[in-house]
């Protein structure tokens, strides 16, 4: 009788087990026929860029838990559960520069920023949300290309604001012709990819609040002479992603034909490559020109057809592969081109909705075009009253340092625009 009772006791310990174990596999977000498949059914879904959650995760400069809380608990009462965020900026404090930085110099890491990390990633998990996590820049208000070319002994990246923006690109596009420069980011992503949270104890390759690691925000190749190099090293960091980490999605952060120096044919290349899961793209009606600052109500409906078109020459690309599709990016400034968090939304909230509404459609018709992650959340942020741009000891909006705070933020207060998202999700679950 003993015997048989541990004869049980083994087999249902066996099937817990593999139950276990499936359950766990299931609520890893999978791409599976051109849909994201979580937790078992089509993912579509209405996000936001959230690119400081880190640093709010911290205990250190700029870190504010609380506050964190309260935003991640604000997202997920309007039915936001995906976020994209920036692991961290590199190198030292500087104009225009995200600070307080993540990688202080190659390999050597800011570790109250990690914690951070860590605990965003936990607080997420609690909530089950999901998570867009991007390694690398095109800009330099993280670091990122000119960061790790400055390490690479390329001497001191020019700032675009200061040095211009010829002076900027003309740095920048050596990065992907640099081997040293790339291997300094190929082992930062070792580093990030292999870690495991403090909270939790979850290797990050076992989480599945992350929905994906992301190469760079808007990577580029900078030159036509560039185009060769840059898609071999797209599928050089998607391939090493993968062999670290089978267990989750890869994307490139690309804002389609518009980062791809217009080629179309390149964007084809580099997304149709079997480590890069889905297709995404970013679109920018003001910084485009397709609205001006004197013409934001007005243009807002050639803003609409400009955008619809651009996701629909992308969206092909997405059909022929078979892949989901997602617009990563998306802003628009306040009316009147205004920062305060007093002042008017309509345009916004009417290109907002017009996107939503295509993401809605294509979740009736099971369509590729999955998701879409507005610019950005500013919550229950602060704005200064003597000054436009970050400085060190403001909160932190959803505008990075070098664009002006609250020109693309949708704050706590903008209840009208709360309203449009939140509806949006809801029209995602009919």
């Amino acid at each position: 009788m003993m015997k048989q009772l541990i004869v049980f006791s083994l087999l249902c310990f066996s099937l817990f087990s593999c139950t276990s174990v499936v359950k766990h596999d299931k609520s890893f977000i999978k791409v599976e026929n051109g849909q994201f498949i979580k937790n078992g059914k089509p993912y579509y879904y209405v996000g936001a860029n959230f690119w400081y959650g880190a640093i709010l995760g911290s205990e250190g400069e700029g870190g504010n838990r609380k506050r964190l809380l309260e935003e991640l608990d604000s997202l997920k009462s309007i039915g936001v559960d995906n976020l994209r965020v920036l692991v961290g900026s590199d190198g030292v404090p500087g104009a225009t520069k995200v600070e307080p930085t993540l990688q202080v110099s190659p390999g050597a890491y800011n570790d109250t920023i990690l914690a951070g990390l860590d605990y965003l990633l936990a607080e997420m998990g609690k909530r089950d949300m999901s998570v867009v996590l991007y390694l690398n820049n095109s800009w330099e208000w993280s670091g990122g290309y000119g960061q790790y070319l400055e390490w690479a002994g390329f001497g001191k990246a020019p700032v675009p604001a200061v040095d211009g923006w010829n002076a900027f690109t003309d740095f920048v596009k050596q990065y992907p012709k640099s081997d040293k420069a790339k291997s300094l980011f190929a082992n930062y992503v070792k580093d990030i990819v292999t870690r495991t949270n403090r909270y939790t104890g979850i290797k990050y390759t076992d989480d599945p609040t992350i929905m994906s690691w992301q190469i760079g925000n808007e990577p580029r190749a900078f030159a036509e002479e560039n185009k060769e190099v840059f898609a071999e090293w797209i599928a050089q960091t998607a391939s090493l992603i993968k062999s670290l980490d089978a267990n989750h999605l890869v994307s490139t952060g690309s804002e389609g034909k518009a980062g791809m120096e217009g080629d179309i044919a390149l964007y084809e290349r580099v997304h149709k490559d079997a480590n890069i899961d889905y297709l995404t793209i970013h679109i920018w009606p003001y910084n485009w020109g397709w609205a001006t600052k004197d013409s934001l109500e007005e243009k807002v409906e050639f803003a609409k057809i400009n955008t619809g078109k651009y996701i629909d020459e992308h969206l092909s690309i997405a059909k022929k592969y078979n892949k989901p599709m997602v617009l990563e990016e998306f802003g628009y400034p306040r009316d009147g081109f205004e920062f305060t968090k007093s002042s008017s939304v309509e345009a916004r909230n009417s290109y907002y909705q017009y996107v939503f509404d295509l993401i809605g459609k294509n979740f009736k018709e099971k369509g590729l075009f999955s998701g879409c992650n507005f610019w950005a959340w500013g919550g229950i942020a602060e704005l200064s009253s003597d000054h436009h741009f970050w400085q060190k000891g403001d909160d932190y909006t959803g505008d990075p340092a070098q664009e002006q705070q609250g020109l693309n933020s949708v704050f706590s207060s903008d209840a009208s625009t709360l309203q449009v998202i939140k509806d949006a999700v809801l029209n995602l679950t009919k």
